[in-house]
């Protein structure tokens, strides 16, 4: 069997940097094993598999080792592929997906994700999240995963955790964030269980992070950045109990997979 496969990086302008998602168009869903063995090979934080709905598209996510719940880069990536290569009409895309219904604008070279918000709750500073992160965070929320809150951009620069420790915590991943110098704020993000020791860009975990900056910061429009090696630039915009997530993607590859 051939199937078609692209890479494209999510939250960039320009190759070689934000996120490499790979995404894969299908007429209809494989096995559940094929398409985890694909995202294993690929071997990319996530790979995105989608098929024609009524609505519009239905759409899932595997990281290298397991299926997720919801995934934002991929689903930049997904969009860009249906609107730029295989030339979708409209100017809104409805994905259905196992955190319900998303969609994504095409707005000029921006693509505008419509995701749901996640605010996170105060909890205490595990001293297992400390060691493993090696620095003192000045709180710590829970969602979907840990966010610790730190006072400096440097000090989100310098962490290196002990992805180890990390992978030992209860919740998918670890977000780290701080105040910004040139946008509201930085963060980086880690889910070493998920196999991914750290994601580039993640739409995702912007879901909480927005609802907490906003309200620290009293603004509802946030700029912010991804501080990892490539590096990720993120708009985000929070109405109601909504996330507007916005970001461009470009092709790297396209390719032709055989299973």
């Amino acid at each position: 069997m051939k199937i078609k496969q692209y890479q494209v990086d999510a939250f960039a302008n320009r190759v070689f940097e934000g996120n490499p998602a790979a995404v894969c168009p299908l007429e209809h869903w494989l096995d559940d094993g094929l398409l985890q063995a694909i995202a294993e090979e690929n071997n990319l934080s996530e790979t995105a598999f989608f098929v024609p709905s009524e609505k519009g598209f239905k759409l899932r996510w595997f990281t290298p080792v397991k299926e997720v719940d919801l995934c934002g880069h991929a689903t930049l990536a997904t969009a860009h592929v249906i609107f730029e290569i295989l030339g979708y009409p409209k100017h809104v895309i409805t994905f259905e997906s196992r955190s319900g219904e998303l969609m994504v604008e095409k707005k000029g070279r921006l693509l505008e994700m419509n995701f749901p918000a996640c605010p996170p709750s105060p909890c205490g500073i595990p001293e297992n999240l400390i060691q493993a992160l090696g620095h003192q965070p000045i709180e710590v929320f829970t969602a979907d995963d840990y966010m610790a809150v730190f006072g400096h951009e440097e000090i989100i620069r310098s962490i290196s955790p002990n992805q180890t420790l990390l992978s030992q915590l209860d919740l998918l991943g670890v977000i780290i964030t701080a105040p910004g110098v040139e946008v509201d704020f930085v963060s980086r993000f880690f889910a070493p269980k998920y196999g991914i020791p750290e994601d580039p860009a993640t739409g995702s975990a912007h879901c909480i992070l927005a609802p907490y900056w906003a309200k620290k910061l009293g603004k509802d429009i946030l700029t912010a950045k991804q501080l990892s090696k490539r590096g990720g630039s993120i708009t985000c915009e929070l109405k109601d109990n909504r996330v507007l997530l916005s970001g461009c993607a470009v092709t790297f590859m396209e390719a032709e997979i055989s299973v």
